[in-house]
């Protein structure tokens, strides 16, 4: 029993660098608890500091009340807080589904991981807790509840309890005992000339209690500078994806005056349940090969698409999540592959096209990709640079169950990369003299885009080309006739038309007949609006803002696109359950008559727009009048 111990904190951060004397030493010292699902692992006001606890299997609720504050699997720590301030235990750690949990004594944990803190580095460290962290991927437990709908909802209204505040020069020791005090998982730290940085439970867990930096330094030297923050006014789906996208759990809520009112934390936006997500992007950013990234991936991608249906996560955020974890995928797989690779002999950007762009990518979705560099187009160095950078992050999404864009809109394809000016100069001659449909498609692609990686990282891509739809009608009417090139699968009587031959006979491709041709509209009329938002749902916001589609046609469309998204999902879900890969090939029969009757009239919003605009197109090319 004792070597089982041992075996498996040899595998976990901190203990992963102690010999195995000191694992031996300390595994003895271990007494085994067993707590089903809803029992208290830790009772608030019980002694101070006299043991900690790490999660051997399940998972392990930290509670301020009935409010979970954290939750923590496998190889995580628990109880530390007290152990570091001295203080009585301020939180309740429950079950939360059946936990097994090694129980060490203080006496025997404190000095062992103080030797452990000394001699390694902290990318180090958090490289190994990295590599363990997709152990903390689960797949959903039956019964999951929904999760609150906080969407729509502004920051202000989500901040729970009054933020724990200090300056740098007070101890960590102290701090741990404001954040006890104040029920609280993070503490913000304010400089003198009014800076915010933050220290969260996870610091204390990784830094302080592995003995890597003493109770007694100053908060200053654990604190994250420069803390991600938000304002009143930003919708809790904002925030969330935020948080998401730069692998962070906690946001100061700051006011215009500089006023910290609170700070809002992953679990505020996530049911418990779904934090799948944040434990998916701290494994990915953590892997330390494109091997490490192909495990996560295929343990984590699916499931967590399940988990946050399975907790009625809007489908258009759960659309969200899983383009901003494509994104640090990309991301993780440039900096592999640079690795490898001489210095590059320019600046490169690496662009997230097509419905990774506009962050609406489900698990069918392929990957849109190209790349931009500051520098001589006709550089052999940099083209040679580029295409093995290229050829290194899309083998490496294909290993990770990622296909590349079957059309062609790929980084490793001559089309898709280039110059700053070779892009612009492609673009003004697609434009002014439209030819190829491949063309009007990478035109299309562009308005989408976004840097993901590189010096441009978080600019849409039309500004950087110097794309200015509103500035050149022929750009505008080339939008518009691909706005409403595709059409709604619906025949006679508006019945839904299926395919009657072939592999995919009785279905209809929901993406192409539904999602598409909206996507489409939006694009053109966001467009035409000078809109620089790449979403579907903004841009169409945009337009009705501008007058540019009526504001009943706006929010026919939205509201068409969020039914059509929804039904994506779901059928794409099911056949992740069943072992079977996802795909746009809906069969009508499987739909309720609700269903099919809301379908339908997303079809006729559809087509009612694109006959306007093609009456529209037809005025121009008769009369000579330009939008």
């Amino acid at each position: 029993m004792v070597q089982d111990v041992a075996d498996f904190l040899r595998r976990q951060a901190p203990f992963d660098v102690l010999v195995e004397e000191e694992l031996a030493a300390l595994a003895t010292t271990a007494e085994i608890e067993f707590h089903p699902a809803g029992e208290l692992v830790i009772a608030g006001g019980s002694a101070p500091g006299e043991h900690v606890w790490v999660v051997r299997s399940g998972a392990v609720e930290l509670l301020d009340g009935e409010r979970v504050l954290d939750l923590l699997g496998e190889g995580e720590m628990l109880g530390h807080p007290a152990m570091l301030s001295g203080m009585p235990v301020g939180l309740r750690a429950r079950a939360s589904e059946d936990a097994l949990c090694y129980r060490l004594p203080v006496t025997a944990l404190a000095p062992v991981l103080a030797r452990a803190g000394s001699g390694i580095s902290t990318e180090e460290r958090a490289r190994r807790r990295g590599a363990v962290d997709v152990a903390g991927v689960r797949a959903p437990r039956p019964g999951v509840g929904a999760a609150p709908d906080v969407s729509h909802r502004p920051a202000r209204e989500l901040v729970r309890r009054e933020p724990v505040v200090c300056a740098p020069h007070v101890t960590i020791c102290d701090a741990a005992r404001r954040m006890t005090v104040g029920g609280q998982s993070s503490v913000v730290v304010r400089g003198p000339g009014g800076e915010l940085g933050i220290v969260t439970d996870r610091d204390l867990r990784s830094r302080v209690a592995t003995g890597e930096v003493p109770v007694d330094a100053p908060v200053g030297a654990v604190m994250t500078p420069r803390a991600f923050t938000v304002t009143p006014e930003a919708f809790g789906s904002e925030v969330l994806l935020d948080l998401l996208d730069r692998g962070v759990r906690h946001a100061p809520v700051v006011d215009a005056s500089g006023t910290v009112l609170g700070v809002i934390e992953d679990l505020d936006l996530l049911a418990t349940d779904t934090q799948a997500p944040f434990r998916l992007r701290r494994a990915i950013a953590g892997a330390g090969s494109v091997d490490e990234l192909a495990t996560i991936a295929a343990a984590g991608l699916g499931e967590m698409a399940i988990s946050l249906c399975d907790a009625r996560i809007a489908p258009t955020v759960v659309s969200t999540i899983l383009s901003t974890l494509r994104d640090a995928l990309v991301r993780r797989l440039i900096s592999l592959a640079i690795a490898g690779l001489a210095p590059a002999p320019a600046e490169l950007s690496w662009l997230a096209l097509g419905s990774m762009g506009r962050r609406e990518a489900l698990p069918s979705s392929d990957v849109d990709a190209g790349v931009i560099w500051h520098g001589d187009d006709g550089d052999p160095r940099m083209r040679r640079w580029a295409a093995e950078l290229a050829a290194a992050v899309t083998g490496g999404l294909e290993r990770c169950g990622l296909r590349a864009d079957a059309h062609g809109v790929r980084a490793d394809r001559p089309l898709f990369a280039r110059s700053t000016d070779a892009w612009r100069a492609a673009v003004r001659r697609w434009i002014d003299v439209p030819g190829a449909e491949v063309e009007l498609i990478a035109i299309s692609v562009l308005f989408d885009g976004r840097v993901i990686w590189g010096p441009d990282e978080g600019r849409p891509v039309a500004p950087i080309l110097e794309i200015d739809a509103g500035r050149r009608p022929g750009l505008l009417r080339l939008l518009a006739r691909l706005a409403i090139a595709h059409r709604p699968p619906t025949g006679f009587r508006r019945e839904i038309v299926v395919e009657h031959s072939g592999e995919h006979r009785g279905t209809f491709d929901v993406k192409q007949g539904g999602v598409l041709p909206i996507v489409d509209l939006a694009r053109w009329a966001g467009m035409a609006a000078g809109a620089t938002p790449t979403g579907t749902p903004e841009r169409l916001a945009a337009a009705a803002r501008a007058g540019v589609l009526p504001g009943d046609d706006a929010t026919a469309l939205a509201e068409a696109w969020e039914l059509l998204v929804g039904m994506r999902l779901d059928h794409q879900v099911a056949q992740l359950r069943a072992g079977e890969p996802p795909d746009e090939h809906l069969d009508p029969r499987t739909l309720g008559p609700l269903s099919r009757r809301y379908m339908r009239e997303a079809f006729r919003a559809v087509g009612t727009v694109q006959r306007r605009i093609a009456a529209e197109l037809q005025a121009q090319q008769v009369f000579g009048t330009g939008r």
